[in-house]
């Protein structure tokens, strides 16, 4: 898994779209927090799915992970929240479902 960077935003804004890496074909992991996006960008032709895996458990049951699917050509951004810390890494888990054309950012914007 590849560790990604994140862009903090300044009040003055930020141009992110050239930020953005190619999706890691085992995954990445991301800071995690209020006011922290993923940003995902599909070049491909066909929709992708985006997972954040969601650690812990409730009453002994595991807890859903969060699917996200962006289509085809469109730039996605999801809230990547304090629910999809891994207490063993302090990160989010990230994977896909398929990584052609899919470049992947994570943003921090002061909440």
């Amino acid at each position: 898994m590849a560790a990604l960077t994140t862009q903090v935003v300044p009040l003055a804004g930020l141009r992110f779209d050239d930020k953005l890496v190619s999706a890691a074909g085992g995954g990445d992991t991301a800071q995690t927090g209020a006011g922290v996006f993923l940003a995902v960008k599909n070049g491909d032709s066909e929709s992708h799915t985006v997972t954040l895996a969601t650690p812990g458990t409730v009453d002994g049951l595991a807890i859903a992970d969060r699917t996200v699917t962006v289509p085809a050509s469109q730039t996605f951004l999801i809230p990547v929240t304090d629910r999809y810390r891994d207490p063993s890494t302090g990160r989010a888990a990230i994977s896909y479902d398929g990584v052609t054309s899919v470049t992947v950012g994570v943003i921090r914007v002061s909440v």
